[in-house]
C-alpha cells in the first residue's frame, strides 16, 4: 500500500506541475511565415483571394484524397467561402474571406470543427520590396485552457509553421513559374 500511495502522490504532483505549466501560457497564439518571391504582389494575390485556386498551393489539400469541398458565397473575395471535410488529417471546417486590400492583403476567419474546434484568423500580406514580393501568412487565435496543455507537450508553432511553409514554398514555386513564362 505505501508504495501505490507513493506512486498516486507522484502522479497528482505531475498533473498539477503539469496544470500549473499549461497556466502560464498565454490567451493567444500566433504563428508566421515568411517568403520573398520574385513576383508582383499582383501575381500572388489571385492565389490567395480565389479558394478555387487553393488546391494548387495548399499543404492540406494533398493529405485526403477524397476531401469533400463546398465553395459558396462569392466567387472570390469577400464573402467566398470555402468548407471541407476530409479524413483525419484535414478534419472539417469552414473559411470565410472577411477582408481584401487588393492586391495586398486577404484575411480570413478560419473554422476548424474537427478534430478539435477552433475560431482562428488567417492574414496573407503582399508587401513589395526591390522588384520582389514579402508574403507573410499568420494564424492567430485564442488559446484555451486544453490547448495550453496540449502545449506543454507540443509546439503548436514548430507543427503548423512546416505546413505554412511547404503552402508558401508553392505559392513562390506558381508565381514565379507564371512570371518567367509571361502569363
Amino acid at each position: 500500500m505505501p508504495i501505490l500511495a507513493i506512486i498516486l502522490g507522484l502522479l497528482l504532483i505531475a498533473i498539477l506541475v503539469i496544470l500549473a505549466i499549461a497556466a502560464t501560457k498565454p490567451a493567444t497564439f500566433s504563428i508566421q511565415r515568411t517568403t520573398d518571391i520574385d513576383s508582383a504582389p499582383d501575381a500572388i494575390f489571385p492565389l490567395i483571394n480565389d479558394f478555387h485556386n487553393w488546391r494548387d498551393w495548399s499543404p492540406w489539400e494533398a493529405l485526403d484524397p477524397d476531401l469533400k469541398r463546398k465553395m459558396s458565397g462569392a466567387e472570390s473575395g469577400r464573402g467566398a467561402v470555402y468548407e471541407w471535410d476530409g479524413n483525419k488529417k484535414v478534419g472539417s471546417g469552414r473559411m470565410e474571406i472577411t477582408e481584401v486590400a487588393a492586391p495586398n492583403k486577404v484575411v480570413i476567419k478560419l473554422d476548424f470543427l474537427k478534430p478539435f474546434e477552433a475560431h482562428n484568423v488567417a492574414r496573407f500580406t503582399m508587401e513589395p520590396r526591390a522588384g520582389k514580393t514579402r508574403l507573410n501568412w499568420e494564424m492567430t487565435g485564442p488559446s484555451p485552457f486544453m490547448s495550453k496543455v496540449m502545449q506543454v507537450f507540443m509546439n503548436f508553432d514548430q507543427m503548423v509553421g512546416k505546413d505554412f511553409e511547404k503552402g508558401l514554398a508553392s505559392i513562390k514555386a506558381i508565381a514565379e513559374r507564371k512570371r518567367l513564362a509571361g502569363s
